[in-house]
């Protein structure tokens, strides 16, 4: 299942189970020394960075490539909501212009697959920038427990890519978040949309998994990207 349909397909249940998400927003916007009018989100979802704006604003652009969550997405005349995917370069090219103020993208380039280009072309739309971007240590204990190679890119990664391009303000920050039970924990993980679309395990290994793993908790880690 590709990722995108992975993110509509649990459209609905996704404001329950963003919990890390919305920290990750929490922090962007308390990064802000000013209210910028002119506003771009990459990876926009169902608009919580949207709906976390309480300022006057003359437009805001949000891009998700899950129609589902577009679909639940703050509308009105100054919003408008683009079907795309920042891994096509068409994106870029021919609908996105040089003329926002402000990028946001929380939550979402940890699923680019040539995030180099993306940086590049943040970079050429000459706008100021809050990113945030899941790493390899999301999920550490679970990975190593599973034995499995993780899905994204390390801090260092991360940092090396963008330094060619953008050569931003960042911050490595890691989460905790706690569950009353393995079965909680894997529902999640599920619904959240923080595993793309990657499902490598049986379901007996994924019994064995959470019996085995040894927390009570996830682990997260992101790296954050200012101007």
């Amino acid at each position: 299942m590709k990722i995108s349909s992975e993110f509509s397909k649990n459209a609905l249940h996704y404001g329950s189970y963003n919990i890390i998400q919305k920290r990750v927003i929490e922090r962007l916007f308390n990064k802000l020394d000013y209210e910028p009018r002119k506003i771009l989100d990459l990876g926009c979802g169902s608009g919580a960075v949207c709906s976390k704006i309480d300022w006057d604003y003359d437009s805001f652009t949000g891009v998700d490539f899950a129609r589902g969550m577009l679909e639940l997405h703050p509308k009105s005349e100054n919003i408008h909501c683009i079907y795309g995917d920042f891994n096509d370069a068409s994106l870029f090219r021919k609908t996105l212009e040089k003329k926002y103020e402000h990028i946001f993208s929380a939550s979402a380039l940890q699923w680019a697959e040539d995030l180099e280009r993306i940086f590049y072309e943040i970079k050429k739309l000459d706008a100021r920038f809050s990113l945030a971007i899941f790493s390899s240590n999301t999920f550490k204990t679970l990975n190593k427990t599973a034995n499995l190679t993780p899905l994204l890119r390390s801090a260092k990664e991360i940092e090396s890519l963008q330094k060619k391009h953008l050569d931003a303000e960042m911050e490595v920050i890691q989460y905790k978040l706690e569950f009353e039970s393995s079965r909680d924990m894997f529902r999640y993980i599920k619904k959240s949309g923080v595993s793309g679309s990657r499902k490598v395990l049986s379901y007996k290994e994924t019994k064995k998994l959470m019996r085995d793993y040894p927390l009570n908790y996830l682990e997260f880690e992101v790296v954050f990207l200012y101007t």
